[in-house]
């Protein structure tokens, strides 16, 4: 980017900024409301909260100054203003464009991540951009951002000269979107500020809001379930996920919605592609969930991803249970009307249908885009792969009368995938794991080129021996022959295929395996070790950013919006042939009565515990903490390192903290912006002339407390 893109950026520009408006909780009569998706039924199990827009600190016109980003009073405030922000929220369409041609023309040259964050370009472009964009009436501008990161990443064949400027431009998407993200964090705080964010992150937006009719004719034409004005909605942690945006999801106010919703805090209907068993008769906006008002048997509380994870545990431990009973005792069972019936296997056979049906269903809810990546997608996929293999040989066998057994060495194939699964699934957090799977992507496309190569010398030495082959080769050397000399020369097991080659052509053949034997053993595997310690060692560098990125996907899609994973297996498939049927009889209103009532009858002890559990919780209050801690003391007791968090786990006393206000006067004590803080080029000094920094006035400290009874400073600067 040149000196003249950075000029007309920052000389775009005749009016001062005005400073951000805040959510409150307060109880101002001159407060505008808003409330999300205020259009649909609240139901009893949710608390919305009401936020309160207040006026704008800088004035009902819009004046003001801009806020430093970083925390500082230096940067591009005093450097750069622009046209006053239009205070409605436009249409998703109009912001999508508006941010592309911001982008497009901010960045033209190739830029990596750590340029642009320096600070030259993050002073001369991101600040102005984040000042131009930010508006806090508007909670799509990060779903726009998001949308544009993911076009800028689609490879396109007429755009590959631009392929590289277009990541950096994806970069400075992610970059915006962050930094937006964060002011909207710091200027909304407490439950209104929760809601909001999760507001931004997952409700759905729809990007052809207000586009041109032509535009909307020419909308892919999939078949789209009503959903009451919610059908081809996105959400931006879904675009964050798609595109792999990990700083973006590792930011402290992305992190705050998903743990938030990985809790069952912030409840919502989620959005999906395909529902197979849809029941969309009520949606319930982004609330924040209160125990006291929700129903003993609350049924959504399945979809709460803390609480799904664990039921998707126990299916599989089912499964992996019947699977071991049916391998172990296979060959004993009895003969019904000529054919052999084993209990154990019939159980596994209903039970494994019934969750491959819910793999099925959690593919086509989000795409295989979003669904490929969770840590074991791999390893589901080749399970079904081997059941289905398993299920088709089973029913030949059964139909023919046969007692040879063909299927269940099939069978036994997966007893290795399913193992692996298991300790994936009890382990999603190991970074071992993450890098795994990340490892067998790469692994799976470099074997396929392989492979493809590798048919072409078998295809070949095949022609050799058919045409100028030694005649012993004409009858004995086939295609699996052949394979197998290759396999064993990749290897390095077996050199009987080098010693046939002459047989085949007294120059060709050698110089066919030789060649083989160079590129397989040396090239590919000197490459295959080149990527995967290149992916390695860059997911083991970013090892916070991708542990929350996989939390995130775990927590994305655990919030289920078809009707089937209320139901478990295998009575998900009585759901199928009895559920899907009747809703095509029956209202919507009806078919919702009868699923709800159905759901809960089958959960009821499952959502029994869960409502206690909750309340016990939310009424126990201190009581049941303290007593919890009272258990564990005499352990905590054995620790030799116990009395260094003894003294961190509560507040000191007011007479300590007195005489610590004494000694050191928190105003004399100077901010560094984290960002800048690896830059040597001179902030803008403050009012008392103490450094680089910003100081502190004692009013500006605020201590929030913790839930474990510590306390957390957070300064701010004087100007915010």
């Amino acid at each position: 980017m040149g000196l003249g893109t950075e000029r007309r950026l920052l000389n775009n520009n005749d009016g001062g900024l005005s400073d951000d408006p805040y959510l409150s909780d307060s109880d101002d009569p001159d407060a505008s409301t808003i409330l999300f998706d205020a259009d649909h039924d609240h139901d009893s199990t949710v608390a919305p909260l009401m936020l309160r827009h207040l006026p704008s600190r800088g004035g009902p016109g819009g004046g003001g100054t801009s806020r430093d980003d970083g925390g500082g009073s230096g940067g591009h405030g005093q450097n750069a203003s622009f046209l006053p922000r239009p205070d409605p929220a436009m249409p998703v369409y109009m912001t999508i464009h508006r941010i592309r041609r911001l982008v497009i023309a901010a960045v033209n040259d190739n830029y990596t991540l750590e340029e642009l964050r320096a600070p030259r370009l993050d002073r001369l472009v991101v600040r102005p951009l984040v000042d131009r964009l930010y508006n806090p009436n508007d909670p799509a501008i990060v779903y726009s951002l998001l949308a544009n990161r993911v076009q800028f990443l689609r490879p396109r064949a007429h755009e590959l000269l631009q392929q590289s400027v277009n990541e950096s431009r994806a970069i400075l998407c992610e970059l915006l979107a962050i930094r937006i993200l964060r002011r909207f964090h710091e200027d909304h705080t407490g439950r209104s500020g929760l809601l909001l964010l999760a507001h931004i992150l997952v409700s759905g937006f729809d990007p052809c809001d207000a586009a041109p009719e032509a535009i909307r004719a020419r909308r892919p034409q999939w078949a789209v379930q009503e959903r009451g004005g919610h059908e081809r909605k996105l959400t931006g942690l879904e675009l964050a996920i798609i595109s792999e945006s990990k700083m973006f999801i590792g930011s402290p106010a992305c992190q705050r919605v998903v743990d938030a919703v990985y809790r069952g805090v912030v409840v919502y209907t989620p959005l999906s592609f395909v529902d197979i068993l849809p029941d969309h008769y009520k949606h319930h906006p982004v609330s924040l969930y209160e125990p006291r008002r929700a129903a003993i048997l609350n049924h959504h509380r399945l979809i709460v991803p803390r609480i799904r994870n664990g039921i998707e545990l126990l299916h599989f431990i089912v499964l992996l249970a019947l699977y071991m009973l049916t391998v172990t005792h296979y060959g004993f069972g009895k003969h019904l009307a000529g054919l052999h019936v084993n209990t154990y296997e019939t159980l596994f056979n209903v039970f494994a249908a019934g969750w491959v049906l819910e793999q099925f269903a959690a593919i086509v809810e989000h795409g295989w885009e979003v669904h490929a990546q969770n840590l074991w997608s791999f390893l589901d996929l080749t399970f079904v792969f081997i059941y289905g293999a398993y299920g088709l040989v089973r029913t030949v066998e059964l139909l023919i009368g046969s007692d040879a057994f063909y299927a269940m060495p099939v069978l036994c194939t997966a007893a290795p995938v399913l193992l692996t699964r298991i300790a994936f699934t009890l382990m999603p957090d190991n970074i071992v794991f993450i890098a795994l799977h990340a490892m067998m992507r790469d692994f799976t496309r470099l074997t396929f080129i392989a492979i493809w190569c590798f048919a072409g010398f078998v295809m070949g030495l095949l022609l050799l021996a058919r045409t100028t082959g030694d005649e012993k080769l004409e009858g004995s050397v086939t295609w699996a022959t052949i394979t197998k000399w290759l396999l064993w020369i990749w290897f390095g097991l077996d050199g009987t295929g080098i010693e046939r080659a002459a047989d085949f052509h007294i120059i060709l053949g050698p110089t066919l395996i030789i060649t083989f034997a160079f590129l397989g053993n040396t090239l590919f595997l000197t490459i295959l070790v080149a990527i995967l310690t290149n992916t390695f060692s860059k997911i083991i560098s970013n090892e916070a950013a991708e542990i929350q990125f996989r939390r995130a996907v775990l927590t994305f899609q655990g919030v289920k919006s078809d009707a089937i994973f209320s139901y478990p297996p295998p009575f998900n498939l009585l759901a199928l042939l009895i559920m899907l049927p009747l809703k095509w009889l029956v209202g919507p209103v009806v078919f919702h009565h009868v699923n709800v009532a159905v759901i809960r009858a089958v959960n009821a002890p499952l959502l029994l515990l869960i409502g206690l559990w909750e309340r016990r919780r939310v009424w126990g209050g201190r009581r049941g903490r303290n007593s919890r801690w009272r258990k564990w003391k005499y352990f905590a007791g054995l620790n030799p390192h116990g009395d260094i968090q003894n003294i961190f786990s509560a507040e000191p006393p007011p007479e300590v903290m007195d005489a610590l206000e004494k000694m050191d006067v928190l105003s004399d004590i100077v901010v560094i912006d984290r960002e800048l803080a690896s830059a040597r080029s001179p902030r803008p000094s403050s009012a008392s002339g103490s450094g680089s920094g910003t100081p502190l006035s004692s009013a500006n400290v605020r201590r929030r407390k913790m839930s474990d009874s510590s306390s957390l400073r957070r300064f701010e600067g004087a100007d915010r």
